[in-house]
């Protein structure tokens, strides 16, 4: 498996919004964790070009990613600009 439980915990406190390993179902623990699996999935498309069903996944992840980054935006601009910054992303 690509990520390992700690890794995910990790994962989880520092981009929680509670800052806790707990912390699976707030937008930004989800939107840093789309973001691990869509960089893992890119580098992994740059060796293997004819992976069509791996480019489904990701184009599956970003769209899920900019969905919540949409409902973000929508629910708190500040929590939507944190994230942005926090993860590198940009729109």
């Amino acid at each position: 498996m690509y990520l390992a439980t700690d890794k995910k915990e990790e994962v989880f406190e520092n981009h929680g919004r509670l800052k806790s390993k707990k912390d699976t179902g707030s937008a930004e623990s989800q939107i840093a964790l789309f973001t691990y699996r869509i960089n893992h999935l890119t580098a992994h498309l740059k060796g293997h070009k004819k992976d069509h069903s791996t480019r489904l996944g990701l184009l599956k992840l970003v769209g899920k990613r900019r969905s919540l980054l949409d409902y973000l935006y929508k629910k708190d601009i500040e929590r939507y600009r944190a994230i942005i910054a926090e993860l590198g992303l940009r729109k």
